[in-house]
């Protein structure tokens, strides 16, 4: 192998990491409001931003695996299998389906800025569609059944404006990232 494409690689490897750390780290992170929210959604979309379809969806999926392993990665300091089955798991991997329906976009429209921020609005109501259908399994399957306006109540319409602010922070902050790391 040639020294230019092992250093490609290389370099690949450790920016998929290093975003899927920075996804860890904004799980971490809750903002406290009436109902409080993490900075999840703002890495998926700013990975996928930064790094591309392919590179940014490597990166949440590596996300996702270091949670299965037991690594306390998910919001609340979560981990393993429990918190994927548990009713907001479709939530979790509502963000890989994000990220491939983005690279999706990004390899048939382009990466024009447009182009990125349509993307990133219907990846997060991807992440909803999966999150409030599985909610809906899994809360049907434990407590009995539960309609579609009650789910969207509590899970998807009071993160909505938070969810755009962070598509909108998200999009302004992958520019700067660009700008300041050409060689991304």
């Amino acid at each position: 192998m040639n020294k230019e494409v092992s250093s490609s690689k290389t370099k690949d490897m450790v920016y998929i990491s290093l975003f899927a750390v920075l996804i860890a780290i904004c799980a971490w992170i809750s903002i406290p409001a009436t109902v409080p929210f993490t900075l999840q959604t703002f890495a998926i979309f700013l990975a996928v931003g930064v790094l591309g379809g392919k590179r940014g969806t490597a990166s949440v999926v590596l996300y996702l695996l270091l949670g299965v392993v037991g690594l306390p990665v998910f919001s609340g300091f979560r981990s393993g299998i429990a918190a994927l089955t548990g009713p907001t798991g479709g939530y979790i991997l509502g963000f890989v389906a994000s990220a491939v329906l983005m690279w999706g976009i990004e390899k048939t429209l382009g990466t024009k800025k447009s182009i990125r921020l349509l993307s990133m609005v219907l990846g997060l109501f991807v992440c909803y569609l999966f999150g409030t259908i599985w909610y809906m399994v899994v809360y049907s399957s434990v407590k009995g059944p539960v309609g579609i306006t009650s789910v969207l109540l509590a899970c998807v319409i009071p993160f909505i404006i938070p969810d755009f602010i962070k598509i909108g922070l998200a999009f302004v902050v992958t520019d700067q990232i660009k700008k300041a790391v050409p060689t991304l």
